[in-house]
């Protein structure tokens, strides 16, 4: 995206967050609480969520309610819903070929529909437990994490062209340059290095005394890729080329989701105990800075920096609904 279309899509939203029911939360030069956006009659399980920039559209996988929320970020409400779906996880948007991709783990079945309408085109059976799923732009094709390894597929079609074995499940997994992809594999204890052009893991690394490692996120700028482990609950950073341990840092529990902020050289770490944990780059590791206090259960979020906004979806437990929260950093 170019700088100036970035620009603008970040003016249009702030300018929609106008129309959306403001809340008052802060914590002081670090994040702020901006609205709520209500999901309705959802219950059960919020998985991942994903953004398609152009319509300015949040697509809000419902796990436990087998469906497909689509939040229409300008007038701050859900516009549709795709019912019927089998206990849907990853969801992607894929910009060239205009479409939405829905991995459902209780069928292990990834379907594909048309942004526009989001009319279904069809799908592919993959296998057991699809999850995650990254868009893959120089290749053109979608990489989805399931079973005992990584599905390489198409973007256009989403014809299945390839799969690279695993030692065990894929959590989270991030595309790097050079055709390397790393991988979360919590079962072996390990973050597999992967060269997609083989198809064929090239090496393991570790934290020592640490294991549950489900997030993950690159911080380019400084060379580092960072992972969230849950047993116990830090954070591991990694030396992007050579897999050296950097740091180790303390964090929230019972963590889902990690961003790396780019320009601000933070991260935000999302907790089902119920907050944000915020952490500065520092030296060689990561200073925490402060938690944001959110909702139990709420660990599932997306961070944009193109809107500089990152959302969290809130499950509906007792008296709280279903909601996206909709959080602003604060420079």
């Amino acid at each position: 995206m170019q700088p100036s279309a970035t620009k603008t899509l970040a003016v249009l939203f702030a300018a929609s967050l106008l129309k959306v029911a403001f809340v008052s939360a802060a914590l002081p030069d670090l994040m702020t609480l901006e609205a709520k956006i209500p999901l309705g009659e959802v219950r059960g399980r919020i998985d991942h969520l994903a953004l398609d920039p152009g319509r300015h559209r949040l697509y809000v996988a419902e796990l436990g309610n087998g469906s497909l929320g689509v939040v229409d970020l300008d007038q701050g409400k859900v516009i549709q819903r795709i019912s019927g779906l089998s206990e849907p996880q990853g969801v992607a948007y894929v910009p060239g070929a205009d479409l939405v991709y829905v991995a459902q783990g209780g069928d292990g079945a990834l379907a594909r529909f048309k942004a526009d309408d989001l009319a279904p085109t069809g799908q592919v059976a993959l296998g057991s437990d699809p999850d995650n799923i990254r868009v893959d732009p120089t290749a053109q094709r979608l990489v989805v994490g399931y079973g005992d390894g990584l599905a390489l597929l198409e973007a256009a079609s989403g014809r299945k062209t390839g799969a690279i074995p695993l030692a065990g499940h894929p959590e989270s997994f991030q595309l790097a340059a050079a055709g390397r992809i790393f991988v979360n594999v919590p079962e072996a204890r390990q973050i597999a290095v992967v060269d997609a052009a083989t198809g064929k893991q090239t090496g393991a690394w570790s934290l020592p005394h640490a294991g549950g490692n489900f997030p993950m996120a690159l911080d380019t700028t400084a060379g580092r890729l960072v992972v969230v482990y849950r047993d116990p609950a830090v954070l591991g950073v990694f030396d992007m080329a050579t897999g050296a341990v950097l740091a180790r840092v303390a964090t929230c529990g019972d963590a889902d989701d990690v961003f790396a902020d780019l320009p601000r050289g933070r991260l935000y770490v999302s907790c089902g105990e119920g907050m944000i944990d915020i952490l500065q780059r520092q030296g060689d590791g990561y200073a925490e800075l402060g938690r944001v206090p959110t909702a139990a259960g709420a660990r599932t979020a997306l961070f944009v920096p193109e809107l500089d906004r990152l959302f969290l979806a809130v499950r509906a437990n007792g008296s709280e609904p279903a909601a996206i929260w909709i959080f602003r950093p604060i420079s």
